[in-house]
């Protein structure tokens, strides 16, 4: 009787069985790269995180949301540009109203955003002037609604810290409204979206101009005790930043000289450093860090309007000396 022989092992190999286990292997093999990838990631996020303070990819993500709303609202129909700055100028004018808190002044809320809100179509329609009557209307609103508050609501208040809230509820109004409301004037004249849109370029060059440079080659602090991150070396990339952007926006844009360009941009250079920096000092008299936590890496609105609203003032002065 004949013997069978014995079935060797390519007899006994299960294809489909094979090609599970080099898929799995496969599989396996890319979620352990995806997991060192994001775990590389996001190391390199911490330490720009440590180097910075912010929260990078966050901080990103919503400057570029901004930055397309604020595009579109300019470009598109500027009219759309007023519920965009009312968001912007009544959240920053709520968060400075809640901030000073911390330093005993109160400043009614309610009243102070009301006034922002009805400063900006005035603003737009009737212009600075007219922007300026609101404000002053609104102060007059919030000095009676803090008496009120004082008499009737819970919260007393002597002369004297009368006065000072007073004086606060003013602050609020000249520095986040009135100033918010020259960029709202300018993009309210003929062509003026396109010096709004090309002075906030200027700013936004400025800050990244600021930041690579300052990250790279930061050495010697500019103003140690009122923003130690601040360095030299991070305002002159600041400056070559600014001056590049001012006379490309200056030639493409705005129909000007190359020369007007690098002016305007060491205007907006000097008036958003001026800005950055102040807010810095107001925050470390208030004892905070932020104006608020609402716009995750940016901290609050005020934190992203602080360079802007200073330059904001420049840039019109600047459009009604160029045009008139």
């Amino acid at each position: 009787m004949r013997e069978i022989p014995p079935l060797d092992d390519t007899s006994r190999r299960n294809p489909a069985g094979e090609l599970h286990a080099q898929m799995k292997a496969t599989r396996a093999d890319f979620e352990r790269q995806l997991e060192a990838k994001r775990l590389q990631f996001d190391q390199a996020n911490e330490r720009l995180q440590q180097r910075t303070g912010r929260n990078i990819i966050w901080a990103v993500v919503i400057g570029v949301t901004l930055g397309v709303l604020l595009v579109l609202s300019l470009v598109l129909i500027k009219e759309m540009f007023m519920p965009f700055a009312g968001v912007l100028l009544g959240m920053s004018s709520f968060e400075l109203s809640t901030a000073l808190r911390k330093m005993g002044r109160r400043v009614p809320r309610t009243p102070t955003v009301v006034t922002t809100l009805a400063a900006i179509p005035a603003a737009y329609y009737g212009g600075i002037l007219v922007a300026l009557a609101v404000i002053l209307a609104g102060l007059g609103v919030t000095a009676l609604w803090r008496l009120i508050e004082a008499r009737f609501g819970g919260h007393p208040a002597t002369r004297y810290q009368f006065a000072h809230d007073t004086v606060a509820a003013s602050f609020v109004q000249g520095y986040v409204t009135l100033l918010g409301c020259f960029v709202v004037a300018l993009v309210a004249q003929p062509d003026g979206q396109w010096w709004a849109l090309a002075f906030l370029l200027i700013v936004i060059s400025v800050d990244t101009g600021a930041y690579v440079s300052g990250l790279n080659f930061g050495k010697h602090p500019m103003a140690p005790k009122i923003s130690p991150k601040k360095t030299w070396e991070g305002f002159a990339g600041a400056a070559v930043f600014a001056m590049v952007v001012g006379v490309l926006l200056s030639i493409f844009m705005l129909g000007e000289s190359w020369w007007f360009g690098i002016i305007f941009g060491l205007v907006i250079l000097a008036t958003a450093t001026l800005g950055d920096l102040g807010e810095s000092h107001l925050k470390r008299k208030i004892g905070i860090k932020d104006m608020s936590s609402w716009l995750a890496g940016h901290g609050g609105f005020l934190d992203r309007l602080d360079s802007i609203l200073p330059s904001s003032l420049a840039a019109y002065v600047v459009f009604m000396i160029v045009t008139q």
